[in-house]
């Protein structure tokens, strides 16, 4: 049996649709633990229309996506843990896809497939993924850095499944984070898992971010993904391509410092994309732009 976990928090609006996905599976063998994290809308209503056994939701105050996973984790009874997200969805095919995945590498504790990306407009779109180390219709993913650094991420939460022992050796989702918790778990697990991957597309991101005009979200001050894949590297340091992944991530928290109007942050994240992959040409751009924002915000 596979446990199905989603984190649910004022989704009203999706979350039948997701669910719907799920219940659409052809591999019906699992459960769905859904994580009320302190809802003030009718998602718990909308969940609570549909008349299956086989879903149950669990109530907690508000203590952020990482918190409810955790929680679902917890609360999961399969040995097999997929995670969806509540405003995500499932192809017909997908759970048979993982299961496949289980059923054909036995070494791996962690199973991913590709997945799209739909806008408002329903317009498709597809992932862009390099460097795969196989050109069968799935194999072994032994360089997820490498492949995370020149792609979309090969791991996206609602196209990943994990045993339950693997997420809990490594303490789950960290708490306390506003963005990047489920990339720094992934970091976690391609150190110590092998990870089982399928290039067929068989979930979809649904970018369904009604009003356009609200200001991005700001970096974490603290910077704790960065420096916790910076200790994740000091630890693992045969994983050679953790140090350029490194460098990739602070090159996407600068560009989004400068998006953010926070120069001073662009400029240090900079500097840190340059410390760990020195030989990239973009990343002397990307402090130039730092030090000249207009360079970027072109009128």
């Amino acid at each position: 049996m596979i446990s199905i976990v989603i984190p649910l928090y004022n989704k009203e609006k999706q979350i039948a649709y997701t669910l719907q996905s799920v219940l659409n599976q052809t591999f019906q063998d699992f459960e769905v633990v859904i994580v009320d994290d302190g809802s003030t809308d009718g998602s718990v209503a909308e969940v609570e229309k549909f008349e299956d056994q086989r879903i149950r939701v669990v109530h907690q105050q508000n203590a952020g996506v990482s918190a409810a996973r955790n929680r679902g984790i917890d609360e999961a009874t399969g040995e097999l843990i997929a995670f969806l997200d509540a405003d995500d969805e499932w192809k017909p095919e997908y759970l048979a896809t993982q299961n496949h995945l289980y059923q054909k590498y036995p070494d791996c504790r962690v199973y991913a497939c590709n997945y799209e990306f739909r806008d408002l407009d329903g317009k498709m779109m597809q992932t862009i993924i390099h460097k795969l180390p196989f050109t069968s219709e799935d194999g072994i993913l032994s360089n997820y850095f490498e492949v995370a650094s020149c792609s979309h991420p090969p791991l996206w939460t609602s196209a990943v499944m994990v045993k339950k022992q693997a997420i809990q050796a490594i303490g789950g989702f960290p708490v306390g984070i506003r963005s990047g918790e489920d990339l720094l778990t992934w970091a976690r697990l391609a150190v110590n898992e092998k990870i089982a991957y399928s290039r067929s597309v068989q979930a979809r991101f649904l970018m369904n971010r009604e009003d356009k005009h609200v200001p991005k979200r700001t970096p974490d001050k603290c910077d704790y993904v960065g420096l916790s894949l910076i200790e994740l590297y000091n630890q693992n340091r045969r994983e050679m391509y953790l140090k350029k992944y490194i460098s990739y991530y602070y090159k996407g928290r600068s560009l989004h410092a400068i998006e953010c109007s926070i120069i001073s942050e662009g400029i240090k994240s900079a500097f840190r994309a340059i410390r760990y992959n020195c030989r990239s040409i973009k990343n002397y751009l990307l402090l130039l732009i730092c030090m000249f924002p207009r360079l970027y915000f072109k009128k």
